[in-house]
């Protein structure tokens, strides 16, 4: 396994290539402490199978970098490790495609779990108060406060497991295919159905899992693959 990490702050790069290499014997890491440096590694070699990404760097910003490299890169997961752990920053993460977010508050246990998350086919995100975004600066507004709030009550942890929600075979495709971050033409595309026939699937995976909008559902199964998750045979077997 190939792991491009990128941290523009020395000693937190040189940490996490030492936890994530250590790892599993299979898993390699290249470092890059720049926007730029990611940019030309992937140039010249886009055969990588995870991206860790710092929200603040130098030279860029993290959010923008996410948007450039899963347009550029859509097969390419990208997972989020940041020194912020706001819900905000969490909910825009995911809303652009990340498939993780892991603070860097959190224990190598986490780490282990989310990145193993990720590369079963999951979405790893951490524990979040939906109501809650007081003290946010730049808070993002993409949900009306009511359905965060609706959230919260309700909570996210509390759902079923994935396999007990009573989804259809092609729903759970749709779903699927709605958690790779890929609009409604794309999923009638790829699953040879009409746009109205997706977009009916879409509204009922929504009912079921008890969300308004893709982004709190891709929240919702994220919270929920948390709760299943196990680390799937990524650290090794003597640890």
């Amino acid at each position: 396994m190939k792991v491009l990490l990128i941290d523009d702050h020395p000693l937190i790069l040189s940490a996490l290539q030492t936890i994530i290499q250590g790892l599993s014997d299979n898993v390699s890491v290249v470092a890059a402490s720049t926007a730029r440096m990611a940019r030309d590694t992937l140039a010249h070699d886009s055969a990588f199978d995870l991206v860790l990404l710092d929200l603040r760097l130098g030279d860029a910003n993290g959010f923008d970098v996410l948007t450039e490299f899963r347009a550029a890169y859509p097969s390419l997961p990208v997972v989020v490790v940041s020194a912020s752990d706001r819900t905000s920053d969490v909910i825009r993460a995911i809303d652009l495609g990340a498939m993780g977010f892991v603070p860097k508050r959190s224990s190598n246990d986490t780490l282990f779990e989310a990145l193993s998350m990720v590369m079963s086919g999951g979405i790893y995100v951490p524990p979040m108060n939906m109501g809650d975004e007081s003290g946010s600066a730049d808070r993002y507004d993409d949900e009306p406060s009511s359905v965060r709030q609706r959230a919260h009550d309700e909570g996210f942890q509390t759902h079923a497991p994935l396999d007990s929600l009573g989804l259809t075979p092609r729903q759970t495709e749709v779903l699927g295919l709605l958690l790779q971050g890929k609009p409604n033409k794309l999923i009638a595309r790829d699953l040879n159905l009409s746009v109205e026939t997706v977009k009916d699937h879409v509204a009922a995976v929504l009912r079921t899992l008890n969300v308004s909008s893709r982004t709190q559902a891709v929240l919702a199964v994220g919270q929920m693959s948390r709760q299943q998750g196990g680390l799937h045979g990524w650290r090794k077997s003597s640890r």
